[in-house]
């Protein structure tokens, strides 16, 4: 084991991968500010639903968002470049959290994994060639690394494709329920509508992603099915960008590929002109760097890895109606979910009751996307509270909420009988006043 995981390998996989990282974070950023999300996001509201225990976290006033995600966008080039690595990506990595955790109106699962990467990255030395800080400082020069350093990356990006394909093993995904709702909503031109609508569309698709996502990583890893796979991936991943428009995310996913193929043939290919002479003492086992990284931060953050998507198989009910394990679980893109809620309002002191008119303090998108989810729908109950009580009231707060997963016919979600604003949040568990079925 010790042979295999600290056997000194070309670092030129980590070093493109940097490169990669930081251009697509930039475009992740920049983008956000082009295309409105971030005033959609944090310009708009009068507030965001933050992550809960994490409501202090709101964004800056006035244009301070814009400013906010730019910074970002700068740092994400100069980790591209590498210049001051590690401090660069620390405050990359620190800001991004921030806009993480700030909202969770259009939570999405690649900023998450966004997120974990640029921690992973802050304990593998990325920046020891092909970037400004060796250019600096020649001393850090180096072209070899631990083997780990590529298979964390290789751990991590199989766990995400593990659980997204244990997730789609559901009756509404199987059956192509979802598939089909999904590619309905899209209008391309009347010859790719019409395929788009076609029940054997909607199966082949749904059964194409369990295959895609349950087998690419064994058939990247084997070497007789490696570009194979490469090109699976790119036709999965391009399909996915120019119909679902999703982002970054596929050709995120897409630069993983690096860590693939043999370190040489990477360097062949992206460092042929700084193409270096490795070697015997380059290549010379042992190479203990960055030990106490791998067994103080990787083993137990591999661990967590592993529990938190499997935490709602021991939470009671079905996460995909309950939401309650969702996040965090990369149980990604498998379910419509609409709702609509109302808010009463009863004084304890008078007894006397009224309907909160929550849509006057909300946009449309934070409307909707509380409507359905009991977290947001808590933390709303919350803020009603909290209103109340700056008038010198102490009030209960109750919701009727109904929700229709997959356009099926909906249902009461939340116990109207319960006031939310005296309950405390079950972080770990089911919330007794969400109702479950059968």
């Amino acid at each position: 084991m010790k042979n295999f995981l600290f056997k000194p390998i070309d670092n030129a996989p980590l070093i493109l991968f940097r490169i990669f990282f930081g251009f697509l974070f930039a475009c992740e950023t920049f983008g956000a500010i082009l295309t409105g999300w971030v005033k959609d996001n944090f310009l708009l509201p009068d507030f965001t639903f933050s992550h809960i225990g994490m409501e202090w976290l709101q964004p800056l006033p006035g244009y301070g968002m814009y400013f906010y995600f730019a910074a970002m966008g700068v740092l994400s080039l100069l980790v591209m470049i590498g210049y001051r690595y590690r401090f660069s990506l620390g405050m990359l990595t620190l800001l991004w959290a921030g806009a993480y955790f700030m909202q969770k109106t259009s939570y999405n699962n690649h900023y998450y994994l966004l997120l974990l990467v640029a921690i992973m990255l802050l304990f593998l030395p990325a920046d020891r060639f092909v970037s400004v800080d060796v250019m600096r400082n020649p001393s850090k020069r180096s072209l070899t690394m631990p083997a780990w350093c590529s298979w964390v990356m290789i751990l991590q990006v199989a766990i995400v494709y593990l659980f997204a394909t244990i997730a789609k093993f559901y009756p509404d995904w199987l059956d192509g329920t979802f598939t089909r709702n999904l590619f309905t909503g899209i209008n391309v031109n009347k010859p790719v509508n019409y395929v788009f609508a076609q029940k054997w569309f909607h199966i082949f698709i749904a059964y194409t992603g369990i295959l895609f996502d349950g087998l690419i990583i064994p058939a990247l890893l084997w070497k007789r099915t490696r570009t194979i796979a490469l090109i699976a991936s790119l036709v999965f991943h391009l399909f996915n960008s120019i119909t679902l428009k999703i982002g970054i995310f596929p050709y995120f996913a897409l630069s993983y590929a690096v860590f693939f193929y043999e370190p040489e043939t990477i360097r062949s290919i992206f460092f042929r002109n700084r193409k270096p002479l490795l070697t015997e003492s380059d290549l010379t086992f042992p190479n203990f760097d960055y030990k106490k990284a791998l067994l103080w931060f990787f083993v137990p953050y591999f661990v967590l890895q592993i529990t938190l998507p499997m935490r709602h198989w021991f939470i009671p009910g079905d996460v995909l109606w309950t939401e309650e394990g969702h996040r965090l679980s990369w149980r990604m893109m498998l379910r419509n979910r609409d709702g609509y809620v109302s808010f009463k309002v009863v004084d304890k002191k008078t007894g006397q009751s009224e309907l909160y008119q929550h849509h006057k303090f909300l946009t449309r998108k934070q409307e909707n996307g509380m409507a359905s989810k009991p977290d947001m729908i808590w933390q709303m109950a919350q803020r009603i509270k909290n209103d109340y009580k700056a008038k010198g009231k102490d009030v209960a707060v109750y919701a009727d909420c109904m929700v229709s997963i997959n356009h099926k016919p909906f249902q009461r979600l939340i116990n109207p009988k319960t006031d939310l604003a005296s309950v405390e949040w079950n972080y770990f568990g089911h919330d007794d006043w969400v109702i479950l079925y059968e």
